[in-house]
C-alpha cells in the first residue's frame, strides 16, 4: 500500500503476526454459541460449525472479511475475499490460539440496486441477464427471498452447465430465508466445508450482541462522525483523497423505521431524528432493548462496530476498501479497540480453454486486456498494418528488381518475351496485393470478432471478477473450479485457468 496511506494503516499484512499475538478483548462464549445456534438453523456443515465453536477459546482471533449479500453470491471477489480470509487463517492458526475465517454479511445494506441483478455467460457465450424488482430501501437482512426463487431458478435452467450444481444452488433458496440467508447459505454450501464461518449482523441470535457498542455510538452520538472528518482532513493534508464524510448533525446510525425503511439518524439540540419522526435517547434505548436489528451501523462505524464483536485480527479488503478503512482510526479508539491489521484480498481472473488460446496467439496479458480492451485491440491491428505494409515494399522491391533486369536485356529481339514477361509479371504481383489486402480484412475481422470474445470473458463493462459471480463457473466446470481456487495463495495477482 502506498506510504501516505499506510500511515492511517498502521497494521497491514506484515504485521499480522504481531496483531495476532497481542491480547484482545471479545464476548467470545455469547459470540461462538449465537454463531452456532445462528448457522445450524441455516444448515451449515459441521466444518463451519466446528470453526464457530473454536471462537470460543479464550486467545481465538478472527480473519474477517465481508461483502454486500449479491445474487447469486454476488461478483465472483466475494469468492476472493472468503479465499483471502480461509487461507490466513489456516496459516497462523495454532491450537493454543485459534485463528478463524469470518464472512460477514452486509445484510443490514439497504441500497438494493447493487444486489438486485446478475448476468452469467454460457458455453455458446451467450450472456444470461436477471434483474429482480426489491423492495427499494429496505435492509437486505429484512427481503424474503421466496418471491424471487422461480426467476432465480429459471435464470439458471436456460443458462444450463451442470445439473448438480444448479440443483445445490436452487436448494439454497428453498425455505423461508431472507435475501441475506439465502446469500449466506449459498457461501456455507461451497465454502462452509473448509471452515468458513458466515455472520450475519441482522440474524436474531446475533444482533443483541451489538447492544453495548450501540450504546455507547448513542451517548455521544456525533463523535464519531467527528472523527472520521476530523481524519479525512489530515488525509487531504497528506494529498490523499478521503471517501467519507459525515454532514452536519449526521450520526454513524441508520434506525429502520415502523415501515421498514432505513433512515439515516441525525443529532440537532438533544433529539435525534431519522427525517420522519422525532426520538429522544429513551426511545432508542427501547428500540434497541426490544429489536436491536433496527439500529444499524453506517459505513463509518461498521467495521468498528464489526470488531467490538468478533475477536479481529486481520480485516481483508477490496482495493476501494482501503481508503475508508484508513478514515476510521479514531472511531476505533472511541471504542477502545486497537485497529486491526488491514489486507487487501486476492485478485483473480478466471481463464477459460478458448479464452487461452486467443491470449496465447496474439501474446496478450489478461490483466493488462481488462485495464484497457481498446487499447489491446489497436495495439494488434496496428501490428498487423504494420506487416501488410512491409509486405507490399518487398513486392515493392520485386517490381524494381525486374525493371532492373529489363534494363540489362538491351537486345531487340527479346523486346515482345520482355514486354510479355513484364506485364505476366505485374500482374501476378497485383493479384498477390489484392490477396494480401483480402487476407488483411479477414483478418482483422477475426481479430475483431476474436476481441469481441475476449471482452465478453474478461472485461464486460468492469473486470471479470467484478462482473460475473463465480458460482457461474462451477456450473460450466464443477468441483475444479472450486478446487483450483483453493490452491491459489491468499494474496496478490492469480489466474484460474479451467
Amino acid at each position: 500500500m502506498a506510504d501516505p496511506l499506510r500511515r492511517f494503516l498502521p497494521y497491514g499484512l506484515e504485521e499480522l503476526p504481531e496483531v495476532l499475538s497481542s491480547p484482545r478483548e471479545a464476548p467470545r462464549e455469547a459470540l461462538s454459541q449465537g454463531l452456532q445456534t445462528y448457522l445450524r438453523r441455516l444448515g451449515a456443515p459441521e466444518e463451519s460449525l466446528a470453526a464457530a465453536q473454536r471462537l470460543a477459546h479464550p486467545k481465538s482471533r478472527a480473519i474477517v472479511t465481508g461483502q454486500q449479500a449479491g445474487l447469486l453470491t454476488g461478483p465472483a471477489y466475494t469468492f476472493y475475499k472468503a479465499h483471502t480470509a480461509l487461507r490466513l487463517a489456516a496459516q497462523h492458526h495454532r491450537l493454543e490460539r485459534p485463528v478463524v475465517p469470518v464472512f460477514w454479511v452486509a445484510s443490514q445494506d439497504h441500497d438494493v440496486a447493487e444486489i438486485s441483478r446478475v448476468d452469467l455467460l454460457d458455453f455458446e457465450e451467450r450472456v444470461h441477464h436477471l434483474t429482480l424488482n426489491l423492495p427499494p430501501a429496505r435492509p437486505a437482512g429484512r427481503i424474503p427471498f421466496a418471491p424471487y426463487v422461480e426467476s432465480v431458478c429459471g435464470l439458471l435452467g436456460r443458462f444450463g452447465g451442470r445439473p448438480e450444481v444448479r440443483a445445490r444452488l436452487c436448494q439454497t433458496m428453498l425455505g423461508p430465508w431472507s435475501y441475506s440467508e439465502v446469500f449466506a447459505r449459498m457461501l456455507l454450501e461451497f465454502l462452509g466445508p473448509q471452515g468458513l464461518v458466515v455472520f450475519d449482523p441482522m440474524a436474531p441470535e446475533l444482533a443483541p450482541l451489538f447492544a453495548p457498542a450501540l450504546e455507547r455510538e448513542l451517548a455521544d452520538p456525533l463523535a464519531s462522525s467527528e472523527a472520521i472528518n476530523r481524519t479525512a482532513q489530515a488525509m487531504k493534508r497528506a494529498g490523499l483523497e478521503p471517501t467519507l464524510g459525515r454532514g452536519k448533525a449526521a450520526t454513524n446510525l441508520f434506525l429502520e423505521g415502523q415501515d421498514g425503511l432505513r433512515r439515516l439518524l441525525r443529532f440537532r439540540s438533544g433529539r435525534f431524528d431519522d427525517g420522519v419522526k422525532t426520538y429522544t435517547l429513551a426511545d432508542l434505548k427501547a428500540i434497541l432493548a426490544q429489536d436491536p436489528a433496527r439500529l444499524t451501523p453506517a459505513a463509518g462505524l461498521r467495521p468498528v462496530l464489526q470488531d467490538t464483536v468478533l475477536p479481529t485480527a486481520g480485516f481483508v479488503v477490496g482495493p476501494s476498501e482501503l481508503r475508508y478503512v484508513a478514515e476510521l482510526g479514531e472511531v476505533y479508539t472511541l471504542h477502545g479497540l486497537t485497529p486491526p491489521a488491514v489486507v487487501g484480498r486476492m485478485r483473480a481472473t478466471v481463464v477459460e480453454p478458448p479464452i487461452a488460446r486467443i491470449l496465447q496467439k496474439y501474446g496478450l496479458d489478461p490483466w493488462a486486456f481488462q485495464d484497457d480492451p481498446e487499447g489491446a485491440f489497436k495495439d494488434v491491428l496496428a501490428s498487423q498494418d504494420e506487416r501488410v505494409e512491409a509486405i507490399e515494399e518487398h513486392l515493392e522491391r520485386i517490381q524494381a528488381e525486374l525493371e532492373r533486369i529489363q534494363a540489362l536485356l538491351p537486345d531487340p529481339s527479346l523486346a515482345r518475351s520482355k514486354r510479355r514477361a513484364q506485364v505476366r509479371i505485374a500482374h501476378e504481383l497485383e493479384r498477390l496485393k489484392r490477396k494480401i489486402l483480402d487476407s488483411a480484412i479477414r483478418q482483422e475481422n477475426t481479430i475483431g470478432a476474436q476481441f469481441a470474445r475476449l471482452q465478453r470473458h474478461l472485461a464486460p463493462g468492469a473486470p471479470q471478477e467484478r462482473a460475473y459471480p463465480f458460482p457461474m463457473y462451477l456450473l460450466k466446470h464443477g468441483e475444479l473450479a472450486l478446487q483450483k481456487l483453493t490452491e491459489l495463495p491468499p494474496t496478490g495477482r492469480h489466474l484460474i485457468s479451467l
